[in-house]
């Protein structure tokens, strides 16, 4: 039942939002969507101890090193690319297994990609990555208990906080959601999304198990390392119980991402 309630909420959330955005105009259905609802949440005073740790903890200013055993995939273009005609052709090679670096003002982590069970979906992160499109974005929404969610150009300027949740890459992209991926353990990426195929740039990753998302969202990576650092990023908000309504953390900064680096093993 609280699963169950948890998801109603969920979609509640996700038609909200995207007549939200509908209405601004803007941009681009990512959305914020995904999140939501997420009232998988924790307490307002688990936020805020979250909040307190993460100001604790120094802001990593530059990318840190490649692991060893992996090379760097180069990069499409020299300055970050947000916006696209259409989406992107289909690059990925076969039988190579790609990986994505993230380096965050908290640290870094790296995630697998799994190009074999949604080549869709990866083919899009990585083109995405390459062109620099995530240097400097957001962590704009952060529940305790539940997920980060970045990945929205909107979160460059400040004067945009109105639409945050709302950008993407100018155009959208359908679902690509396997039944055999599960939201089973924490460290899982999926695409945010306003609803059915609208899929852009903006991906969440999940702070603990959460199966009341699967068959909802497209996954399409898993954390290897740096669970640590998830732990870290500052939460933006909590839920209320009652109402499932998210409420803003007073005083919260996002959490920036620094580069997305796409990976290949040596």
């Amino acid at each position: 039942m609280k699963h169950a309630a948890l998801l109603t909420l969920l979609l509640l959330s996700l038609a909200a939002c995207k007549k939200t955005a509908d209405a601004g105009s803007s941009d681009t259905k990512a959305t914020d969507t995904k999140t939501t609802d997420t009232k998988t949440t924790d307490t307002k005073t688990t936020d805020t101890q979250a909040g307190a740790a993460s100001k604790a903890a120094p802001a990593a200013k530059a990318p840190g090193p490649i692991p060893g055993g992996y090379a760097l995939a180069p990069f499409l273009s020299q300055k970050p690319v947000h916006t696209f005609a259409s989406g992107p052709a289909r690059a990925l090679k076969s039988g190579t297994d790609y990986y994505a670096l993230i380096d965050t003002s908290k640290g870094q982590i790296l995630a697998d990609l799994l190009e074999k069970q949604t080549p869709v979906t990866v083919n899009n992160f990585v083109m995405l990555a390459r062109n620099h499109y995530y240097d400097g974005i957001l962590f704009h929404r952060v529940l305790e208990g539940f997920m980060s969610q970045t990945g929205d150009p909107n979160t460059l300027d400040a004067t945009k906080k109105a639409s945050w949740g709302q950008g993407g890459p100018g155009y959208s992209f359908p679902d690509e959601i396997r039944q055999s991926l599960k939201f089973d353990a924490p460290g899982k990426l999926a695409m945010a999304n306003s609803g059915p195929n609208t899929n852009g740039s903006q991906f969440f990753i999940t702070f603990a198990p959460a199966t009341f998302l699967d068959g909802h969202y497209s996954l399409f990576g898993r954390v290897l390392k740096g669970q640590d650092v998830l732990t870290k990023l500052t939460r933006t908000a909590t839920a209320d119980p009652s109402s499932g309504q998210e409420v803003p953390i007073e005083g919260a900064t996002p959490d920036r991402i620094l580069s997305v680096r796409i990976l290949t093993k040596k």
